[in-house]
């Protein structure tokens, strides 16, 4: 059945499998209308065409967040269809080979993982900005992880101490900091933004090793995606509560 949030637009980034895609589930049986934000067209067309079986409303936009051609049509055409954006998710990220401790991590593979990790995400909040400000109460999500909480990474009894990749948790790290900023820059709109540790889930990201499943790690997003207009901005949230940056 439809619910009150019928009727809304959202773009979700890296939108044709994982969390991405169960995000697009999730809110598309809220009865928003989802746009899957995908690079590889027939990979996103795949992603529309199951969405679609399911009778959600989904329509796949071509868009590589490196890729500033993209990021602009995609912009322009949600412009064109839609007028606004209601939601916008930024959930597209990597983990890139020869990342890891300060000590020997490749130097490219840090750049690469805060180009699409960071640089991305802030191309298409930029880009997307205009068209969030145009609806009546918009709401950016920021994709994240435990893995950029500074206190987390500083806590030696913390379960995932160990893991010390410096892009990705570096990347993870610059991206609660834009949410903090981008929040303040907002704080006199009914636009909330804010950050969201999945937990770890099984995906490709991490070789389907993650113990919770894709349902459970969607689930803190969408929930920012759709919280009332006297919910509190700039936060770091996971299921169950807080976290710590």
């Amino acid at each position: 059945m439809a619910s009150k949030h019928k009727g809304k637009i959202a773009l979700i980034t890296g939108a044709n499998k994982g969390i991405g895609f169960e995000v697009a589930r999730q809110l598309g049986a809220e009865g928003v209308t989802v746009l899957i934000g995908a690079r590889n067209p027939q990979l996103g067309k795949i992603a529309e065409a199951k969405l679609k079986a399911d009778r959600i409303d989904a329509h796949f936009i071509e868009l590589d967040v490196t890729n500033p051609e993209t990021i602009a049509k995609a912009a322009e055409k949600i412009r064109a269809q839609h007028g606004r954006l209601d939601i916008l998710v930024n959930n597209a990220g990597v983990v890139v080979k020869g990342d890891g401790p300060p000590s020997v991590a490749d130097p490219d593979a840090v750049r690469r993982a805060l180009d699409v990790n960071f640089f991305g995400v802030l191309a298409v909040t930029q880009a997307m900005l205009p068209l969030v400000r145009n609806a009546p109460s918009g709401r950016i999500v920021m994709v994240s992880s435990g893995l950029g909480s500074l206190t987390w990474n500083a806590d030696p009894n913390w379960p995932f101490a160990s893991t010390k990749p410096l892009g990705y948790n570096g990347s993870k790290a610059i991206l609660n900091m834009l949410t903090v900023q981008l929040a303040w820059e907002l704080r006199d709109t009914a636009i909330k933004v804010n950050t969201v540790n999945p937990g770890y889930t099984a995906t490709d990201i991490n070789g389907n090793s993650g113990t919770q499943t894709i349902e459970e790690g969607a689930a803190e997003t969408v929930r920012q995606s759709l919280v009332p207009d006297d919910a509190p901005t700039g936060g770091f949230y996971q299921t169950g509560g807080v976290v710590p940056w």
